[in-house]
Formats: structure tokens, sequence, C-alpha cells
């Protein structure tokens, strides 16, 4: 070279005017020239085409075309068609009673992820059998679920019932609402309890019904009104009731207890992961639970179900993963937007990469320093290549095959801002980097229905990466890592560190708000137990499940 020191990446200045604080990695040479391609191909069909080179591929357009119930699709077997067939019963998991044209995604999704590499345990899989079982004896529009509500309505728990339930309530947005189906659905299997959930309309026609031959969805005339409405001063709360000297055969034992497992429950509704609480559970008929939180990592330290827990999860960091995938099957006009998209804009890529960008109130940031958090966690890691300034983007071909950005935040911005540094610029390696966004609704609705089924669409898309960084704290990107198997990179929020990113110790959730329960941390437990409940790398004081 002549001397002149080759601008790259780290020089960028982005809009706005500022200049962000990039960690440099070295740039002395350049690679062969990169070529930029953006949102389609030149093989693409026309509906893909008209969009234009320089429009967003957004979901819009998905709402008025059709689904069909064609596995695949004609660019391919699928996006995984070197591997192995996938194995559509998931090692197990799924069952095989279903009608497949009612639910497409249940036995469609292992054609769109990559193969797991984490198998169930006999014992899971047995286990969940006998858990259909037990829902469809007791589920309702079934006998034993009609004599349970009669004494539901009596207000009095007189004598031990055969079918006992717990109720899930929804609270807050979608990625706290999946976190807390998995957990308690997990709570129920332990304590052989039938698991339904109370859907608002907000969350109607999103997801299929996980269990054969019956429905987990709570009937309409459920007699408890006004379910979503139960808070701190419910009546019949656990904490306020665990106290009291209660005994069924007299009729003191109440015919419900109402569980508020939030961020901001009281310090005694801790108790629930207590041992001494637990007869009282046990013996109630109806627990109807609330919470935004991921609890898992609870139940590994409750000693009467380390036992149970060890054999139906013998590596620990896969219990969302696994449960995730057996209960969330996105219904089918969600699975069609998410395949059509998949299909248009992401099938051809040679490896894809999943971004989500989350923003908190409490932890402001600006779009300049987010943009830069991102360059430096992504070149850092080679997820990404650095762009070289002195050099324009060259023409794309019909032989291009990109690596795919698929970028999901609430804001238009970060697309932009990455795309045209992407667009205008070849990269240092040579590489293609295409940048999508589904959609960026701008705030959160988390009320509405079509907002949710845009945000589950997503979720399963990022599921679908190779490699994957997320935003700390964020539920939504938690569901995605854990569904898709995948440990991801966490940005993480500028109140809670300095690093660009950290490397996830495993694929699951974090439990945000564990502080005190201290029957649990204080008590004897095995070291096994203790040993696979960490501190989250992203939330000072949570915990979540390691290997």
């Amino acid at each position: 070279m002549d001397g002149k020191r080759v601008r790259s990446s780290v020089d960028l200045e982005l809009q706005g005017g500022s200049k962000p604080e990039l960690q440099k990695r070295s740039t002395s040479t350049i690679l062969t020239p990169g070529m930029m391609i953006f949102t389609c191909f030149m093989f693409f069909p026309l509906m893909v085409l008209l969009l234009g080179a320089n429009s967003n591929p957004s979901f819009e357009w998905l709402l008025g075309v059709g689904i069909t119930a064609e596995i695949g699709s004609k660019y391919g077997s699928s996006p995984s068609s070197s591997e192995p067939p996938n194995d559509k019963l998931l090692g197990g998991l799924l069952s095989a009673g279903f009608d497949e044209a009612s639910c497409l995604s249940r036995y469609q999704s292992a054609l769109y992820r990559k193969q797991s590499n984490h198998t169930p345990s006999p014992y899971l899989v047995s286990s969940l059998r006998r858990y259909e079982a037990l829902h469809r004896r007791c589920g309702p529009n079934t006998e034993l679920y009609q004599k349970a509500v009669e004494q539901l309505k009596s207000n009095r728990s007189t004598e031990p019932t055969e079918c006992n339930y717990v109720v899930w309530v929804p609270s807050d947005g979608l990625g706290n609402r999946i976190i807390t189906i998995v957990s308690a659905f997990l709570y129920a299997v332990l304590n052989d309890k039938v698991f339904l959930v109370h859907l608002s309309d907000d969350l109607r026609d999103l997801f299929c019904e996980p269990f054969p031959g019956t429905s987990w969805v709570l009937p309409s005339d459920f007699p408890v009104k006004n379910l979503e409405s139960l808070y701190l001063n419910a009546p019949w709360r656990f904490s306020d009731v665990l106290g009291k000297k209660l005994d069924a055969t007299d009729g003191s034992l109440p015919s419900y207890l109402y569980l508020h497992l939030t961020h901001d429950q009281r310090f005694s509704d801790h108790v629930f992961f207590c041992e001494e609480a637990q007869p009282l559970l046990q013996r109630t008929p109806w627990l109807l639970l609330r919470s935004n939180q991921y609890f898992v990592p609870a139940l590994f330290r409750t000693s009467q179900y380390e036992k149970e827990l060890s054999l139906l999860f013998p590596k620990k960091s896969v219990v969302f993963h696994h449960l995730g995938r057996y209960l969330l099957h996105p219904a089918n006009p969600v699975w069609g937007y998410i395949t059509r998209y998949y299909d248009a804009y992401l099938r051809n890529a040679k490896e894809m990469v999943g971004l989500q960008i989350r923003i908190f109130e409490a932890a402001p940031t600006s779009s300049d320093q987010m943009i830069a958090q991102i360059l430096n966690c992504s070149i850092h890691e080679r997820l990404l290549p650095e762009i070289n300034l002195t050099e324009p983007a060259h023409p794309i071909t019909q032989r291009t095959q990109p690596k795919a950005v698929l970028l999901t935040t609430l804001y238009s911005g970060y697309f932009e801002k990455l795309r045209n540094m992407y667009y205008q610029y070849a990269t240092t390696t040579g590489e293609a980097i295409a940048v999508y966004q589904p959609s960026h609704e701008e705030q959160q609705h988390t009320e509405q229905q079509n907002h949710n089924k845009k945000a589950l669409m997503e979720m399963y898309l990022l599921s679908c990466s190779d490699a994957l960084i997320t935003s700390g704290y964020s539920t939504f990107g938690y569901v995605a890592q854990a569904l898709g198997g995948l440990r991801p990179w966490i940005l993480l929020r500028p109140d809670k560190g300095s690093s660009a990113c950290l490397g996830a110790t495993s694929m699951e959730p974090c439990f945000h708000s564990p502080q005190g329960y201290q029957c649990i941390a204080e008590r004897s437990s095995s070291k096994e137990a203790v040993g696979h409940v960490r501190e989250c790398e992203d939330v000072p004081g949570g915990l979540k499940l390691v290997d």
C-alpha cells in the first residue's frame, strides 16, 4: 500500500453527527472487495422484487397473502438440506396424535431451525405422555372438570378432589407471558396438576393447542371472574392464607388460592418456594397464578423437586428449550407470516445473525451509542465484518450469497444506520451483508393482538439464527435464544456493565427477581442443585440454570 491508512468501520461517523467510541481491532490490510446486497435477490419472485432495493422488508405485506399447508417452499426442501432429515417429533417431545393441518408449525418448525443438539430424556418424554393423559381426563368439558368447578363455586374445599388445577393469568408483555407459561407448566407437572391458561383477547389465535384430544384454554364460564384484575389485594391470596390454621375436613380450606409471583411481590409471597408452604399448595384444588418471572431456577432449589427434576432434565440448561418447543406452536396465520418472511428473505443466506435490541426507560441509550455497542460486539466476536470506507459496495449478482442480519426492535433508526453502512461500503472480508427488519412498531402495545402476532413472528425468526445478539434483561431475547438452542451474546445495559457484550453461560432465561426466598438460599440443599443455579450475566442478583 502507499502509506495511507485504510479507513475501516471503526472510523465510521454515524448519522446524526456524533462519532461513537468503537473498540478498534487490527485492520492493516484489506481483503478481497466486498459486495452489498439488500432486501431482495434477483431470482426472488415478483412479489418480493416489487419492494425495491432500498425498502425495508416488513411484516405488513404478509398480511394479505393466504396461508398454505405445503411443507417447505419452491426454494428448497429445507434451510438445513445438507443435514440429516429433521425429526418432526423433536426426539419424542411431541405427540404424533395431532391433525397436522390444524397446526402446521408443530411438525414444520424442525425444517426452519438448526437440528437441536439436545435430546430430551426418556423420563421427560414419558412424563409428558402421562401428563397428556391427565389433561384429557381432567381438562375442560370433562365430568371431572365440571365436578371441580362445582366445588369451586361453593367457596370452600371440603374434600380432596381427583383433579387439581393451575390457572395461568397473563401479566406484562408477550416475552414475560411466554416464560411464565413454561414456568407454571413445569410447576403443574411436578405437582400432578392440570395446567390451564386464561387467554385474554390479545393472546387469542397466537398459539395452537399443545395437548392432544383436549384444550388448555380456561373456559369463559369459569366462576372466578375478572382474573386479570387479581393483584396484590386479591381475596384468598396465598401469602395471607398461609399463616392460618386451615383444615379441609371442616370446610375452612379455600376452594382456590391466588399466587402473586411478579417482580413487585411482597416478601411473604416468596414463601411459595418454601417447603413449609407445599402441603397447603398441594391440597388446594385451584391455584390461580400470576407471574412475569421465569421462576424455574427456584424450583430446582426446592428439595422436594430435586430428584424429579434431575430425572426430567439431566442437563439443566435445556428446560425452556424442551418445554418451550413442546408447548408453544404458533397458530397457522402466525406460522404463515413466519415461513413466508423466512422463505422470501432469509432462506438463501449463507448464515443468519439475529440482532435483538430493547431499550429500557430505566437505562436510556442514544441510537449512536447503541449502534457503537452493537458494532463493538459483533465485530469483536467476528459475527459481522468491518467495512472499508474507501471501497464502495459492488453491484449484486445472482451468485451473491449474503450473510443476513435479522434485526428486531421497536424502532426503525437502527435498521437504517446498519443498512446504510453495509449498503454503501464494501466489507473488509469480502462478504455481502443483508439487513432485514420485519416490523417497527415504535411503541409496545401488548394489549393489541396484531402487535403480539408480530412479536411472536420475530421471536421465532430470531430462533432460526446461526448466531444471536440480544439485549440484557429482555424476555423477548430469552424466548428466542431458548427456542433456538442458542447461547447468545448479551448486550449489557449501560448502567450494568462497561463491556459491549458478554457470552451467555447457557441458553436458559434469567429469573430476574429471586431476592427474598431465603428459605431456599439458606437451606442445606445438595451441592448439585446449588451448582447448577448461577447469577445471570445481564441481571445482578438474578438466577439462571447452567450445566
